[in-house]
C-alpha cells in the first residue's frame, strides 16, 4: 500500500518584547506516494542535520513504539527536530490523499548565505555534491542576475523541489 505523507514546519516568531515563541499554525506540504515514510524522513534529516527524538519511555527505540500501535496507525507519522534548537520541528503525518498539485510548499535551504559570485557557487555546488549520494537530483542551477544571488533547484526523493540558496 502507498500512502501520501505530509509534513508541517512549526514556525518560531518573536513577540513585540523580542522573546521567541512556536507558532500553533503548520504549514502542510504533500510529499509523493512512498511506504514507509523512512526514505524521506531520513532524506530531511541527514539534509538539515534533523535527529529524531528519543522514544517513549519504556520503548528502546521508535520501531519498538511504533510495533505496540494498531496497524493503521503504524509509520502514521514521524518528528524530528533540530538538535540546536534553532530550526522549526518538522512533523510527517499520513494524509488520505495523493500529491495532486506542484509543491504545496517549497523549502529552501540555506548554504551560502552571505557568500557572493564564485564563492557562493562553489558552496552550492559542495552541498549539491553532498545531497546527490542521498538520492536528491540536480534541477537546474539559476544564476544570479541583478536582484538575487545564484540557487541551486534540487528535487528531494520524495518527487518535491527545493532550492539550494
Amino acid at each position: 500500500m502507498n500512502d501520501t505523507y505530509s509534513v508541517s514546519i512549526v514556525r518560531l516568531y518573536a513577540d513585540k518584547d523580542g522573546e521567541s515563541h512556536f507558532s500553533d499554525e503548520s504549514l502542510p506540504l504533500a510529499l509523493a506516494e512512498f511506504a514507509p515514510p523512512a526514505p524521506a524522513i531520513l532524506f530531511w534529516c541527514e539534509v538539515l542535520g534533523y535527529v529524531a527524538p528519543p522514544p517513549p519511555e519504556g520503548f528502546a527505540g521508535g520501531d519498538d513504539f511504533n510495533r505496540t500501535l494498531p496497524p493503521k496507525q503504524r509509520d502514521s507519522w514521524f518528528a524530528c527536530s533540530d538538535p540546536s534548537g534553532a530550526g522549526p520541528r518538522l512533523y510527517f503525518q499520513r494524509v488520505p490523499e495523493g500529491k495532486v498539485v506542484k509543491n504545496r510548499l517549497h523549502l529552501d535551504v540555506r548554504v551560502g548565505p552571505g557568500l557572493v559570485g564564485e564563492e557562493r557557487l562553489a558552496a552550492l555546488e559542495a552541498e549539491c555534491a553532498r545531497l546527490i549520494p542521498l538520492g536528491a537530483v540536480r534541477v537546474r542551477l539559476l544564476p544570479a542576475d541583478e536582484e538575487n544571488e545564484s540557487c541551486l533547484v534540487m528535487q528531494a526523493v520524495e518527487g518535491n523541489e527545493f532550492c539550494l540558496d
